[in-house]
C-alpha cells in the first residue's frame, strides 16, 4: 500500500510564493517519475511539472520560469516551489508518482491566489 501525503497549499496574494511537498510512503520499489498536476473548477486536470528518476524535468509552458520541481530520493519526496503566483494558478494540486506498472495520486491540496 502506497500513500502520498501532500502539504503546503493555501491562500496567497498574486506575486507571492508557496511550496508544495508530497511524501510517498509504503511499499515503493523502483520509483520512476514524480510530478504535480492541477485541476481548476470546470477544467481538465493538467500537468504542471514532472521530474524523472534520472532528473529530467518537464514543465507546462504556463509555469516555466516561475515554478521549480525537485525531489529527494532518499525521502521519496517531491517538491514544487511556486513563485510569482497568478490568480490563474488557483487550482487543486495533485501529486502523482509512477513505478513499474503502477501509478498513484495524492488527495490534492488547494492553492488559491488572490488578485
Amino acid at each position: 500500500q502506497v500513500q502520498l501525503v501532500e502539504s503546503g497549499g493555501g491562500l496567497v496574494q498574486a506575486g507571492g510564493s508557496l511550496r508544495l511537498s508530497c511524501a510517498a510512503s509504503g511499499s515503493i520499489s523502483g520509483l520512476n517519475a514524480m510530478g504535480w498536476y492541477r485541476q481548476a473548477p470546470g477544467k481538465q486536470r493538467e500537468l504542471v511539472a514532472i521530474i524523472t528518476s534520472g532528473g529530467r524535468l518537464n514543465y507546462a509552458d504556463s509555469v516555466k520560469g516561475r515554478f521549480t520541481i525537485s525531489r529527494d530520493g532518499a525521502k521519496n519526496t517531491v517538491y514544487l516551489q511556486m513563485n510569482s503566483l497568478k490568480p490563474e494558478d488557483s487550482a487543486v494540486y495533485y501529486c502523482h508518482i509512477t513505478a513499474p506498472g503502477l501509478a498513484y495520486w495524492g488527495q490534492g491540496t488547494q492553492v488559491t491566489v488572490s488578485s
